[in-house]
């Protein structure tokens, strides 16, 4: 199977994250505090149990930075994208890899049943694809190696 054709839920068990989530009435300023302390690039914005859209640090840097606006005043609803561009954990690498290419997007949201399971990124996917051509490699490696020597 190439590393394309592989599901998202394949590098949902790899990744074992936690989904770190905001409500639309935060601030600004305590979304990026969250994303700084968990290390995460992106929040899912999440009312009554319901996915209302994400806010990253792209946003907070081209809506509230370039337009002078206050972190600590901004509720993040208005600078969170939204609908949300989700995927399921049947979706493929190679699927999800043209979503945020053609999307111009950096974090996928993973649906099932309703509920938000992971959030995937740009970053997760191109790693995926790295990791599995380097398994590939090697077992390519092993495969002429220890083909060498015998006949044929």
């Amino acid at each position: 199977m190439s590393e394309l054709a592989t599901t998202i839920g394949a590098v949902m068990q790899a990744k074992r994250g936690v989904v770190w989530s905001t409500g639309p009435s935060a601030s600004v300023f305590e979304a990026i505090e969250l994303m700084a302390e968990k290390e995460v690039g992106a929040l899912v914005v999440m009312e009554q149990g319901e996915l209302v859209g994400i806010v990253s640090e792209r946003d907070y840097a081209r809506k509230v930075v370039l337009q002078g606006r206050s972190s600590k005043e901004t509720p993040v609803a208005e600078i969170m994208s939204s609908p949300v561009m989700c995927v399921s954990p049947q979706h493929t690498v190679g699927e999800c890899m043209r979503v945020v290419t053609d999307q111009r997007i950096r974090h996928l949201p993973v649906m099932e049943n309703g509920s938000v399971v992971a959030v995937v990124s740009i970053g997760d996917l191109v790693n995926w694809v790295i990791r599995e051509q380097e398994t590939t490699i090697r077992h390519l490696e092993a495969y002429i190696c220890g083909g060498a020597g015998q006949s044929v």
